[in-house]
């Protein structure tokens, strides 16, 4: 059996339980052996009765003494009573519902049973717990281990599958460089795979876990300390950033402290010869398009374009329609392309971009399509970068020679977390707001708060104010009890008969959406019914009231950004959370919201309550997944790989040295076409 094999290679993996292991990505023995388990069983040591502690999960084995079951065909649901004895005491076993149990049993046989012990009127109980015949074949003793579930196989049949599997292991060789395992003390593959799935003791567990991190964010590090190099090696763009003070100067506020110290730092990437590859992150209405406009006229003064590629036609517009206002009196041409437009008119622009007839270039993900030819590219812009992939902003930066680089983001996220999404980038956080901008009022809900909260919404629309209402899903489903946005749009347009309510989601053709949000835009809409797909949206300074249904389903990061769509005018702003499923991490988060504004310290608390999982996303943002890294538990060992990964990097940047072909290899399978090394 080899590695790559088909996991229907395995003893017993037939076409149905192949199905169901290729349903949860299980294609490969790999994959299987990827499948690490979420907790182990300490099944070590059997308990005796008379010293079980309630509260603790333990293992007992004991003779069953009586079986009590009152249960018959037509009641199906009685519980089932069984009492145990080891000869120090007697323990108590509880089913629920036991009838499919309840010829299981035999009085005067022994079993073990495993499970979470309880006191119930002075006497211990047992309720649901593990059991075998004593010595059955399954009666497994040691540090056990619990998968992930896979629907359709039990546990004892995935143990089995990765116990069989193991053999394909057991010849696994060596990848990292000598020099690397030996500095950070790592155990080898073979031995850390064993001892994750069939573990004999705690110490190999930690050894193989440690291997394991390690492994996993070596591979993602070295593919961003590539990049970064390829891109710091090259000579880049040279910017004369004391343009910025004409900019400045006319601009009808002054910045932010926040504002200063990103520009800072951005003055000393333009003037370096290194090509700048920054992030710059902040909230909403926090000022990065300020700081954006800076760069954009400092490029544009020292004889450079510049290009800013958003996401969505309806932000290149908004864009579009600020930089025109910001740049009118310094007679700085700019362009706007997108997807929508006419041959001709698209042909005529591209000419003057070709020709430097044009200064700036907002557009969505057209700019990177081959046709588009820039005289000279200097300064390359993306907005809401988790929106595009690491190869999108490549492809980008080539259309120059070694252009500047700056990606924004209104979703903050924690620096621990953003050293590693964006780590081929250098950081810079707007983390203060332009004075006199209103904090929005957030307090939450529950069902029978509706009618208030809707009577509220009713007194902003007759000031002439607009509305969000967000729900979770579009339509109504028969298995989720959640509003959708279709059945809260033909709720509200009765209710709110003398307004104009109109519905949006993501299932709609993208020019109505365009044209709804348009509407909105305008003030011709009083209430927008929506899912999530307002999320990354225009400016609307005139809406003031977000309500969020079933708030519960939101993540706190989405919360934030959803929030966010309004708050950005003169007036008053307000979020309701409506809560139908009130659970303990639905109440910290909910708690979070009304008392914090700031996305940065949001982003961290997201991350404490739901930990990083597929990082960010990081499909999307071109970065491999993980399955074993918690950059909360884990970070002395990411900050670790990160150090091992930049130095064999620093010697070996295209990782094309012998030794470093084992992390060759896996970066590229990891990065896919994200990277480019050179062979």
């Amino acid at each position: 059996m080899e590695l790559n094999d088909s996991v229907s290679k395995i003893k017993g993996v037939g076409p149905k339980k192949r199905e169901a292991l290729e349903a949860v990505g299980i294609q490969t023995v790999n994959d299987l052996l990827q499948w690490f388990p979420r907790r182990y069983d300490d099944k070590r040591v059997i308990t005796p009765i008379a010293e079980l502690e309630p509260g603790k999960k333990l293992l007992v084995e004991a003779k069953l003494i009586s079986r009590r079951y009152s249960g018959y065909r037509y009641k199906k649901k009685a519980p089932l009573a069984l009492l145990a004895d080891d000869g120090t005491g007697t323990l108590e076993i509880v089913f629920f519902n036991g009838s499919y149990l309840s010829n299981l049993f035999n009085v005067g046989k022994i079993y073990s049973f495993f499970g979470a012990v309880t006191e119930n009127n002075g006497r211990l109980q047992m309720i649901h717990p593990e059991f075998h015949m004593a010595g059955d074949k399954d009666d497994i003793r040691g540090l056990v281990p619990e998968y992930p579930p896979v629907p359709g196989i039990s546990q004892p049949m995935l143990r089995k599958f990765i116990s069989d599997a193991m053999e394909a292991a057991s010849g696994l060789e060596e990848w990292l460089p000598e020099k690397t395992v030996k500095k950070y003390h790592l155990a080898g593959p073979a031995f850390s795979l064993t001892n994750l799935h069939f573990p004999s003791d705690e110490k190999k567990i930690l050894q193989g876990r440690y291997r394991m991190v390690f492994e996993e964010m070596i591979v993602m590090e070295a593919g961003i300390a590539s990049m970064r190099a390829s891109s710091r090696g090259a000579a880049g763009t040279v910017i004369d950033s004391s343009f910025a003070k004409e900019f400045i100067d006319e601009l009808p506020f002054d910045l932010t402290e926040g504002q200063k110290s990103a520009w800072s730092e951005i003055v000393a990437d333009l003037a370096s010869t290194a090509p700048m590859n920054r992030l710059v992150q902040g909230d909403v209405g926090s000022g990065k398009t300020v700081i954006a406009e800076t760069a954009a006229y400092c490029a544009v003064r020292s004889g450079y374009q510049a290009a800013m590629m958003v996401p969505t036609e309806l932000l290149a517009n908004q864009h579009y329609e600020t930089f025109t206002h910001a740049f009118s009196k310094f007679g700085i041409r700019i362009g706007l392309l997108n997807g929508g437009m006419k041959a001709g008119e698209k042909k005529a622009l591209l000419d003057d971009l070709a020709a430097g007839r044009i200064d700036i270039i907002v557009g969505t993900h057209a700019i990177i399509e081959p046709g588009v030819v820039f005289k000279n590219l200097g300064l390359v812009i993306t907005d809401e970068q988790h929106r595009f992939g690491v190869n999108q902003r490549k492809l980008l930066s080539e259309k120059g020679r070694e252009p500047d680089v700056m990606v924004m983001t209104a979703t903050p996220i924690p620096r621990t977390l953003a050293v590693i999404v964006f780590g081929d980038l250098d950081i810079s956080e707007i983390r203060s707001m332009p004075k006199g901008r209103k904090k929005i009022k957030t307090s939450s809900g529950y069902p029978e708060d509706r009618p208030a909260i809707y009577d509220f919404v009713g007194k902003q629309l007759q000031e002439g104010r607009q509305a969000y209402v967000v729900a979770p899903l579009i339509s109504d489903s028969d298995s989720i009890d959640v509003k959708s946005a279709e059945g809260l749009y033909e709720e509200l347009k009765d209710r709110f008969s003398g307004f104009n309510v109109a519905l949006l989601h993501g299932a709609m053709a993208q020019d109505e959406k365009d044209r709804i949000m348009e509407e909105f835009g305008a003030g011709n809409i009083d209430m927008l019914v929506s899912t999530v797909v307002i999320e990354i949206g225009i400016d609307v300074s005139n809406a003031t009231v977000m309500v969020i249904e079933d708030a519960e389903r939101f993540g706190l990061a989405q919360l934030h950004q959803l929030r966010g769509r309004v708050g950005r005018g003169e007036h008053q702003s307000y979020c309701f959370l409506i809560v139908n499923n009130e659970t303990e991490i639905a109440k910290e988060r909910i708690a979070i919201m009304c008392k914090s504004s700031d996305g940065f310290e949001i982003a961290e608390e997201d991350l404490k309550l739901r930990g990083p999982g597929d990082i960010m996303g990081t499909r999307q943002s071109g970065l491999p997944s993980v399955k074993m890294t918690d950059i909360i538990r884990h970070p002395e060992i990411v900050a670790r790989a990160k150090q091992a990964a930049e130095e064999i990097v620093k010697d070996d940047p295209d990782l094309t040295m012998e030794e470093d072909k084992g992390i060759r290899d896996r970066v590229m399978k990891a990065f896919g076409k994200d990277i480019r090394l050179e062979i």
